[in-house]
């Protein structure tokens, strides 16, 4: 425990310092930044929520964007169009980043014949196929309904995954084919809810608890890179005074979410990921009721 305190906090500091040097640098060259998001201290905050939102990613499997845009929208009044883009560029370099930290701590093993490396693979091909679907249902059907079913069904995983803690699946190639199109496909639709259905759809799978955390961090950085390349060629440009505080922040955290998962005992990581699932479904579902309701 000692280890993964001292961990966090010299990854904190060192983020935030390099940060806060980058910008007195700025400041004394004359450079400026765009209106969307000026580069001041406040980029400070965006270090400093992005390591955690990251370090609870990169931890458990998911939240980081489920998380991070709402806050970044709230507490500066950020446009989506501003933050979504910068999501994606920094959790694409955390992502891998993560699985390689991941592979490296012992965590999770991507050796050529490993069978985390063809998960992987496997998750990351269902990426294109799920993000180009989602692209024609998003201008066919009502967001709504599909939302509705998302939440019900990240929350029926999370539920049952705590109701089955000491149970062993058998592993299936078909549920982690039919889970990675699906979480795709929601990725590419809402632009969150991605780590839930894959982490969690992964233990349901047959995958112990720390490779699908690993598995889960490569597949959703080459997601990113679908869902980036989108909208490059949208022509929507990408806020660096924002996007360089989110990735050096939540880069700072992928060692800090290395040892603590490797210190974790899979039956908590276990239970934590069901908790954390189960509650992301329930959110999910009570944000569509208010806007229903409202």
């Amino acid at each position: 425990m000692r280890t993964v305190v001292r961990t966090f906090a010299g990854s904190l500091f060192g983020a935030v310092a390099f940060f806060a040097i980058a910008c007195v640098l700025a400041g004394q060259l004359g450079w400026t930044a765009s209106a969307a998001c000026p580069f001041q201290w406040q980029g400070l905050g965006f270090v400093a929520l992005a390591f955690f939102c990251e370090y609870v990613d990169s931890t458990l499997g998911m939240g980081y964007g489920t998380a991070l845009t709402p806050l970044l929208m709230l507490l500066f009044d950020l446009e989506p169009l501003v933050v979504v883009p910068c999501i994606l560029l920094s959790e694409l370099i955390t992502g891998l980043s993560a699985g390689v930290a991941h592979h490296v701590a012992g965590n999770v093993s991507f050796t050529r014949d490993s069978r985390a490396t063809w998960v992987a693979a496997t998750l990351s091909a269902c990426s294109v196929v799920g993000a180009a679907a989602a692209v024609w249902v998003a201008v066919n059907i009502p967001k709504v309904y599909l939302k509705i079913t998302i939440g019900v069904i990240v929350l029926s995983m999370g539920v049952f995954i705590l109701a089955a803690a000491g149970r062993v699946f058998r592993f299936s190639w078909g549920r982690i084919t039919g889970l990675g199109l699906l979480a795709a496909f929601n990725k590419g639709l809402s632009g969150g809810g991605y780590g839930p259905l894959i982490t969690g759809g992964q233990i349901l799978s047959g995958v112990e608890e720390k490779n699908a955390i690993g598995i889960c961090s490569v597949s959703e950085g080459v997601t990113c890179i679908v869902g980036l390349i989108t909208y490059v060629i949208a022509g929507k440009a990408i806020a660096w005074d924002l996007a360089v505080p989110l990735t050096l922040g939540a880069f700072a955290s992928v060692p800090v979410s290395a040892v603590t998962v490797n210190r974790i005992s899979a039956r908590r990581l276990r239970l934590l990921i069901g908790v954390l699932t189960a509650a992301l479904g329930t959110l999910t579902l009570v944000q569509i009721l208010a806007k229903v309701l409202h």
